[in-house]
């Protein structure tokens, strides 16, 4: 079992990802006290959940060193990170939320809706590179197929959550439900249109973003220091 860190998890890149987070709640406590009311809560349960699939990667990356090789505990992993990984990207769809309230600035909302959508973006992209850095080590190409197949399971993760409400703990509260919904959705394509673009747009959407990342990472590697 391998005890390095992974080079992106540095402390200091840490320490950062806690400090924007802490940023987000205060925006949240801040308005809470200030309005006295509790509209926009459930941000600081979202952001709780998008930390989750980090640290299953983080977990999963410190226990592959020659690249992602499958045990029962490896396995677990996987599936926990995979389980969670739309949670992070999930918080981009709170914008659906956003109104002028009268309770305090638009801009005030507009600022505090995206702070915690940046931080579900960084910690979801952040898990989704340690993965995907073990799979490309034990699989070579075949590895970036894990990153296509993780990002459309999250497009359909959050059409399911945002549309019809469904959540990561309901395919273990509610498992019959969920497979319901989903199957007939496999079963009468042409009955459920949105299912498909809103899945298909949310993949297209995530999978462009990481597309550039991973290639700005890889040349921040390869420039040679000055």
């Amino acid at each position: 079992m391998s005890t390095a860190k992974p080079s992106i998890l540095t402390s200091g890149f840490l320490w950062s990802l806690v400090a924007l987070s802490g940023f987000a709640v205060a925006l949240s406590l801040f308005r809470i006290l200030g309005s006295q009311t509790i509209r926009y809560w459930f941000l600081m349960w979202n952001l709780f959940l998008a930390w989750l699939p980090l640290v299953f990667a983080w977990l999963l990356y410190k226990r592959t060193t020659l690249g992602l090789i499958w045990s029962w505990p490896n396995f677990v992993l996987f599936m926990l990170w995979l389980l969670f990984l739309p949670n992070a990207f999930y918080l981009v769809s709170d914008f659906i939320h956003l109104q002028s309230t009268g309770e305090i600035g638009l801009m005030y909302d507009i600022i505090l809706f995206s702070t915690y959508a940046w931080c579900g973006f960084i910690l979801g992209y952040c898990s989704l590179y340690l993965v995907h850095k073990k799979a490309v080590q034990r699989f070579k190409g075949k590895g970036h197929w894990i990153v296509v197949a993780s990002l459309f399971l999250s497009g359909f993760a959050i059409y399911l959550g945002r549309y019809l409400r469904w959540n990561s703990w309901d395919i273990i509260t509610n498992p019959l439900g969920l497979i319901f919904d989903v199957s007939d959705r496999i079963v009468n394509p042409a009955d459920h249109v949105l299912t498909f673009s809103a899945t298909i747009l949310f993949f297209i959407f995530l999978s462009v973003i990481y597309y550039v990342l991973w290639n700005a990472i890889k040349a921040v590697k390869n420039h040679p220091k000055e």
